[in-house]
């Protein structure tokens, strides 16, 4: 059954939002804003490693154990997060960019050392005794969905081992890039979510900008990380033979999360000045009263320059889908799982819908109904929606759309009600009920009043414009050793520590953990376990 618009006035401008002010007693209806999605990327996790029995350094001793100590934390707090409830994992991310941050520059210190390159103008002699080996789990690929070419090359709960201090820089960095990612998600949710009023302008407007700056130090991580990829396959081109590596350590998988990122963030930046979906949000709220009293106002926007936004949104989620879904074909026997490129098409769908909405705003404030209708009816061609009026349906085959996507919504509402992942859709849906909220009004309005010809839309898609880009990506510099830090691994390693941190290792927890005997189904404790 297709849902129910409150009655407008013919000619409404739409509602300015910080007017819309509820209490508490009236808001029991949850708010949502589910066009703010940011593709929740898990966290991975990794298993302890020793430094000292690969490395030693001559001129710093300290250094090896050092970075091991800073591993050890890192491990620890990223075991904690993933043993977390949902709920309580935010709380996490404060600790994991910190041990991230104070990790990084000692990993840093002794990649650039085994280069040949100097630390703050210092030479740093680190001496190879044998290759590095490191475990992570990928956070892009499912493990069940891998193929083990090699017997062996499997960790302890579905970890990949790794060789080589660089696959550890680029999981670790990746892990970053993942951190940023989901605080700039819960940054946007702390605003539209259950309980909460409209958000004030001035509050919305931090959140998203504070979003918009984790996409795009994301969006640098990878780029960065690109470069160490291809400059480690490079090397490895001549070798015997690469083993099963993740997703992670694939150049062009690392372009195309970079992509994505900044699909992301440019959908953000329009975010902001787009007051349509809030108008739809508050349609289907139940318990607003606001409509009774005063119509919607709706101020006019830079429709054209958002729409250009838009399409160059839709640029970057689509370089992104293809990216990611030929991640296989370099070599790598590991794929990136299907629901992170399908989200990209999405994404990609979403981004040029809303571009063709922008067209349509910039028609109909130019007098143009009949024009602005043909835009939004190609803009639901483009989310694979049936538009309204249309010949896309016949019979059954309509009225079974109309259900199933009613479904979708129901589904979508609940799963963020309930406080799970939101925006997996990319906001397809929420695109959608705006689209269709435009469209019943304007066709109203052109039958009533101006009487103007709905010409095709297929033309006008074909005639869209080159996307604008409004960010500029830079590229991540990775931090020093402080020269006083620096200094003080100069002086031998503690005996003690070097005792302590010889017998750390997987703890019996995480023993209990560990898959059954091949042939044999795991344990549902292990198999939930093995999730995170």
């Amino acid at each position: 059954m297709p849902r129910l618009i409150r009655p407008a006035p013919l000619i409404s401008p739409i509602p300015v939002l910080h007017q819309c002010n509820t209490s508490s007693a009236h808001n029991s209806h949850f708010y949502h804003w589910p066009e703010t999605m940011i593709f929740p990327l898990p966290i991975s996790t990794t298993s302890p490693l020793a430094y000292s029995p690969h490395l030693t350094s001559p001129s710093h001793p300290s250094l090896p154990l050092t970075t091991q100590t800073q591993q050890a934390i890192l491990r620890s707090v990223l075991k904690e997060y993933s043993h977390a409830p949902n709920a309580q994992r935010p709380s996490h991310f404060t600790a994991i960019v910190s041990a991230l941050n104070n990790y990084i520059p000692y990993l840093l210190a002794l990649s650039s050392s085994l280069d040949g390159n100097a630390v703050h103008g210092e030479e740093v002699d680190v001496v190879l005794k044998r290759e590095v080996e490191c475990e992570w789990k990928s956070s892009l690929t499912s493990t069940n969905a891998v193929t083990w070419p090699k017997k062996g090359a499997r960790g302890k709960k579905g970890r990949v081992k790794l060789k080589g201090i660089d696959a550890e820089v680029v999981m670790v960095l990746s892990t970053l890039a993942c951190v940023h990612r989901l605080i700039a998600s819960e940054q946007l949710r702390g605003i539209f979510t259950a309980g909460n009023d409209f958000p004030e302008p001035d509050s919305r407007t931090a959140a998203v900008a504070g979003a918009m700056r984790g996409l795009l130090t994301a969006n640098g991580l990878h780029i960065y990380l690109s470069k160490i990829c291809q400059s480690m396959a490079s090397t490895e081109a001549g070798g015997e033979g690469r083993e099963i590596q993740p997703p992670e350590l694939s150049s062009g998988v690392q372009n195309g999360l970079a992509e994505l990122a900044m699909a992301e963030a440019t959908l953000l930046a329009i975010l902001k000045d787009d007051p349509y979906p809030a108008v739809v949000m508050q349609t289907r709220d139940r318990n607003d009263k606001e409509w009774m009293v005063k119509a919607p106002e709706i101020p006019k926007v830079r429709a054209h320059l958002f729409a250009r936004l838009c399409i160059a949104a839709g640029e970057h989620a689509g370089r992104a889908q293809a990216l990611l879904s030929s991640s296989h074909l370099d070599g790598n026997a590991m794929k990136v799982d299907k629901e992170i490129t399908e989200y990209c098409g999405d994404l990609k769908r979403t981004a040029r819908a809303k571009a063709g909405r922008f067209f349509g705003i910039d028609e109909e404030l130019g007098g143009e109904t009949g024009k602005a209708i043909a835009w939004l009816r190609g803009a639901r061609r483009e989310l694979e929606f049936g538009t309204v009026g249309s010949q896309d349906g016949k019979g059954w085959a309509k009225g079974w759309g109309k259900v199933k996507k009613g479904f979708e919504e129901k589904k979508e509402d609940k799963k963020i009600e309930k406080g799970g992942e939101w925006g997996i859709d990319a906001g397809r849906i929420e695109e959608g009920r705006v689209l269709e909220m435009l469209e019943k009004k304007w066709v109203k309005m052109n039958d009533t009043i101006n009487t103007q010809l709905i010409p095709p839309f297929e033309p006008l898609l074909a005639s869209m414009p080159s996307g604008r880009e409004i960010h500029s990506s830079t590229p991540y510099v990775g931090p020093e050793l402080d020269i006083d830090v620096l200094e003080r691994m100069r002086a031998p390693p503690d005996a003690n520590d070097a005792r302590a941190l010889a017998g750390d290792g997987d703890s019996s927890e995480d023993e209990a953990h560990e898959d059954g005997l091949p042939g044999t189904f795991p344990s549902r404790v292990a198999a939930a376990h093995d999730y995170y």
